[in-house]
C-alpha cells in the first residue's frame, strides 16, 4: 500500500464552510473502485481533503493490488477517526455504502455511525434547473463555476489502467491513477461555493428595501398596464457567479451578496370568499354576498342561500400573486382558480418581516416550479 499526502500552497476555499461544520473537523473523502458492485470489483483508492495548521491537504491510501484492500479501509479509518464530519459528492448513494460492504467482507469491525454527513451532490441537486445545468456531476459544476483540471481520464476509463498497472505497475500509469481521485479531491473544495445557493434557498431572508416600479405585464389578474415590487435582498453567502432565473413572472437577480427579486403587482377587483357561507345569502343583482344578520333585512326576492362558489365580497385594489396562502386575506379571480393574491397596501409596503416571508416564498416557488 502507498500512502501519499499533498499540502494545497496558498489556497484558500472562498465558501464560509465554517458557518456549517468547523475546518479542523471536516473530512472530504473520494474513492476510485474497478466498478460499482462491492461484490465483484476493488476498492483501489481512497482521497481525502482536511485542514490542519492553516492550510489544506488531500492524503491517498493506494491499493497495489486487491489483497491490500483491507490495509487501505484500515489506514482510512485509523486517520478518519479524529473527524465528525463526512463531506462527500453523492457519497451516500456510492461511496459509503461500498466502503461499508469491503469493511463488512473484510470482517473489518468499522462503520459511519459516529459521523455526521454532508453530501454536497444532495444540496445543489435540487436547483439544476434554476443554475440551467445540464446535470449535477462534480465535473458539470466545475465547468459552470470555470474550474479546469489536468486529468483527461474519467473513473470508468481508470479501470483498465489499474489493471494494467496490477499486471506491471509503473510510475506514469501510478500518477494517472493518482491524479483523476486527487482532482476529484482538489474540486471538491473547489467546488464549495456552489452551496451559496443552497444558502439562498434554505436561510431566512433579508429585505433590505421595497419599492414600486411602473410595469407592463400580460399575465395573471390584469392584462393592463401595472407595477411590480422590486425587493433588494442581502444573501448570505456570496453567490460565485451572477444568475437570473424567471418563473411565472417573477425575476431574480444575483450577484455578490446582493439579490434583486421583481413580482408583478396587479391593479384589479378581486374575490374574497368568506369560508362560513352557510351564515351568507347572495345578493344577485349586486353580486355580494352578505351576512344573515345584515341581508335578513333584503327582500326575499333579491336574496339566495349563499354557496362555496358565490359567497364573496369584491374589492379593487392592488394585489401580489402568492402560491400559498401565506398572507392573509386572500384573494382569488373565482372560486375555482387555484391562483391566490393578496392586496398590497400603503402600510403592508413597511412590513420587512413580511416581504422577508414574501420573498422566500417566491424563492421556493421557483425552485420548486410550481
Amino acid at each position: 500500500m502507498k500512502t501519499l499526502t499533498k499540502k494545497l500552497t496558498s489556497f484558500q476555499i472562498s465558501y464560509p464552510l465554517d458557518n456549517i461544520v468547523p475546518l479542523s473537523k471536516a473530512l472530504f473523502l473520494d474513492i476510485e473502485t474497478t466498478g460499482f458492485t462491492a461484490r465483484s470489483s476493488s476498492l483501489y483508492l481512497i482521497g481525502c481533503a482536511y485542514y490542519r495548521d492553516n492550510n489544506w491537504y488531500i492524503t491517498q491510501w493506494f491499493a497495489e493490488n486487491s489483497n491490500e484492500e483491507p490495509l487501505v479501509l484500515t489506514a482510512f479509518f485509523e486517520f478518519a477517526n479524529s473527524f465528525t464530519h463526512l463531506l462527500h459528492f453523492n457519497g451516500n448513494n456510492f461511496d459509503l455504502p461500498y466502503i461499508q460492504q469491503k469493511c463488512d467482507f473484510h470482517g473489518l469491525f468499522y462503520n459511519f455511525n459516529s459521523f455526521q454527513g454532508i453530501d454536497l451532490y444532495k444540496r445543489i441537486a435540487p436547483y439544476k434547473a434554476f443554475l440551467r445545468l445540464e446535470n449535477c456531476k462534480q465535473k458539470t459544476i466545475e465547468q459552470f463555476l470555470g474550474l479546469q483540471r489536468e486529468d483527461r481520464f474519467n473513473g470508468g476509463e481508470l479501470i483498465s489502467i489499474y489493471h494494467d498497472y496490477v499486471k506491471a505497475p509503473d510510475e506514469n500509469t501510478l500518477n494517472f491513477l493518482l491524479l483523476h481521485n486527487f482532482e476529484d479531491m482538489a474540486g471538491m473544495l473547489n467546488i464549495l461555493p456552489i452551496l451559496a445557493f443552497y444558502d439562498l434557498f434554505n436561510n431566512p431572508v433579508t429585505v433590505r428595501k421595497v419599492q414600486a416600479n411602473y410595469y407592463t405585464g400580460t399575465e395573471g389578474a390584469s392584462a393592463i398596464p401595472h407595477q411590480e415590487i422590486l425587493m433588494k435582498l442581502s444573501l448570505v453567502s456570496p453567490l460565485p457567479k451572477p444568475v437570473s432565473y424567471m418563473h411565472k413572472n417573477c425575476y431574480f437577480s444575483g450577484q455578490n451578496t446582493v439579490g434583486n427579486l421583481r413580482v408583478p403587482m396587479y391593479d384589479a377587483e378581486l374575490k374574497y370568499f368568506y369560508s362560513n357561507y352557510k351564515d351568507y345569502y347572495y345578493l344577485p343583482d349586486e353580486d355580494v354576498a352578505l351576512h344573515k344578520s345584515v341581508a335578513g333585512f333584503v327582500d326575499r326576492s333579491h336574496r339566495i342561500q349563499a354557496t362555496a362558489a358565490n359567497c364573496y365580497t369584491r374589492k379593487r385594489s392592488n394585489y401580489l400573486p402568492q402560491w400559498d396562502a401565506i398572507v392573509e386575506p386572500f384573494f382569488r379571480e373565482d372560486y375555482k382558480n387555484p391562483n391566490l393574491y393578496f392586496e398590497v397596501t400603503e402600510e403592508l409596503k413597511t412590513d420587512r418581516a413580511l416581504f422577508a416571508r414574501y420573498a422566500e416564498h417566491i424563492l421556493q416557488m421557483m425552485v420548486s416550479g410550481k
